[in-house]
């Protein structure tokens, strides 16, 4: 029997590892435990993806959050390393580029514990982001990539990983997408804001370079302001940026009745608005995935992007924080000339399932 940790600590992460435990059935000889670091703990933020997306209850749940992201990293460090003293994996599985997913893969190294990455290979080229240092340190001690995009070959071609260790899988926020459509279209959440499809622009930020500073704030403020020229705004607003509203005292955007905010969604409710809105603007990385799946218009308010191939061949296009630019952007999807865009080689739902039968190879099982 062959021991596997799935490592997850955040909500994005949570929409990556939906399918492990169908998919690992095939695989008797493989025990799969799931780990939750706690860096997202709230029910908002976790436990609702845990009842929707019906994910096992985490076998081993660290209950680390809060501080710096320092602090963060380092307690999850020192947690999993113990945790893995004393149950001695055979692989330890982390996917994406946040501090868990990090922290984790770093402790494994440290024990010679065999490691994979799912997204590997993604690069912004940025290194101001956080994630561009964590994504670039995961692979720099993994021994398996499992590769979302063609881009994520060459980047780590080009770095020098092992080929025959990597592993062009696609996407597996897809994968849960695909098997979770019926939920997805059940969701009453339309009824509920009282809004009809098409008729609305959905808006997420989050990410320190848009929400701290309050010059870009402003700006984007001025964004959603303006998108309700050409109907109703729907703000699902990150705790992040709530704070930072009222931080920077900038409330009175509350009271547009054009504005629709909510708490963070569940996973259900979340993609129907998506699937059924005009436009998507964000700063978000998986968003990104999941419109050009969708064939969803999506602008992402960021200098890059690390996945590149959702501009490339998909329905996102980068913009700057300026208003005539993303007002021209906005004008062209109304009026039904903006790019519709196609679905990447491989996001065909069955991602999870190429995972597990390389580490089952990986694993000699």
């Amino acid at each position: 029997m062959k021991k596997v940790f799935i490592c997850v600590g955040t909500r994005p992460n949570f929409i990556k590892i939906t399918r492990f435990e169908r998919c690992l059935k095939a695989y008797p000889q493989i025990q799969y435990c799931l780990v939750h670091t706690g860096q997202h703990h709230d029910y908002n933020m976790s436990d609702v993806f845990f009842n929707e997306l019906k994910l096992k209850t985490p076998d081993f749940f660290l209950n680390i959050h809060g501080g710096s992201q320092i602090e963060l990293s380092a307690k999850i460090m020192v947690a999993f390393e113990k945790l893995i003293l004393e149950e001695k994996p055979d692989l330890v599985l982390v996917p994406g580029d946040v501090n868990s997913s990090f922290a984790c893969a770093f402790a494994a190294s440290r024990n010679n514990i065999p490691l994979g990455h799912i997204e590997s290979g993604l690069r912004s080229f940025d290194k101001t982001m956080p994630e561009e240092i964590n994504r670039i340190m995961i692979d720099d001690v993994s021994d398996l990539f499992f590769v979302t995009e063609k881009s994520g070959l060459y980047n780590l071609e080009k770095e020098g990983k092992d080929t025959a260790a990597t592993h062009f899988v696609g996407n597996t926020m897809i994968d849960t997408l695909v098997a979770y459509t019926a939920d997805i279209d059940a969701s009453k959440v339309l009824e509920q804001l009282n809004i009809a499809q098409n008729t609305y622009s959905l808006f997420t930020f989050h990410r320190p370079a848009n929400v701290d500073n309050k010059e870009n704030l402003e700006k984007l403020l001025e964004l959603v302001s303006y998108a309700t020229k050409f109907g109703y705004a729907i703000f699902p607003i990150h705790p992040r940026t709530k704070q930072r509203l009222i931080d920077f005292g900038l409330e009175e955007i509350f009271n547009n009745p054009k504005i629709i905010f909510s708490p963070p969604l569940g996973y259900f409710d979340f993609l129907k608005l998506v699937k059924n809105a005009k436009a998507v603007i964000t700063d978000s990385g998986g968003i990104q995935e999941e419109t050009t799946f969708l064939q969803v218009p999506c602008l992402t308010v960021r200098p890059n992007t690390e996945r590149p191939i959702t501009c490339e061949i998909g329905s996102n296009t980068l913009v700057e924080l300026d208003i005539k630019t993303i007002a021209n952007y906005l004008e062209s999807i109304h009026s039904g000339t903006y790019k519709k865009g196609i679905v990447p080689e491989l996001w065909d739902g069955k991602s999870t399932e190429r995972i597990c039968k390389a580490m089952a190879e990986y694993l000699g099982v």
